[in-house]
């Protein structure tokens, strides 16, 4: 099988994974996949799981949206967050959902309805991904 690299690079961290056949993003419309001469182009990224396929495994990692880049040979992701499945905290995840379901139910100016509604995105993902 043909593969390619993919190269993920967040605000804190980079991560370099050689022989994917198959990649799985969370684009704005819906997931995209990616496989070895792929077109060429740049895609936004949202909040969603990522899913790479690497010499027969497959690996999850929850992301919070960002963009992918895709050439010829290889892809580079440029994410705000990127966690593995089996690195996330569900405690963690689970009091991050509670603390945006009650900003949710709460008539607070100071917080901002989209601000809460990404919270609750973003921890219902991660606790998704974590049961990969």
């Amino acid at each position: 099988m043909i593969a390619y690299n993919v190269e993920i690079v967040t605000p804190i961290r980079k991560l370099k994974l050689e022989s994917v056949s198959y990649l799985r993003c969370p684009g704005l419309d819906g997931s995209f996949g990616v496989m070895n001469n792929h077109r060429e182009g740049i895609f936004a990224l949202s909040v969603g799981e990522i899913k790479v396929s690497q010499n027969g495994k497959n690996e999850y990692y929850a992301t919070g949206g960002g963009f992918a880049e895709i050439f010829n040979d290889s892809v580079k992701l440029l994410v705000e967050s990127l966690e593995k499945s089996n690195e996330i905290d569900s405690d963690r995840a689970n009091d991050s959902l509670k603390r945006a379901q009650q900003r949710k139910t709460e008539q607070n100016s100071e917080i901002n309805d989209a601000r809460v509604e990404a919270s609750l995105v973003r921890a219902l993902n991660r606790l998704r991904v974590s049961k990969r």
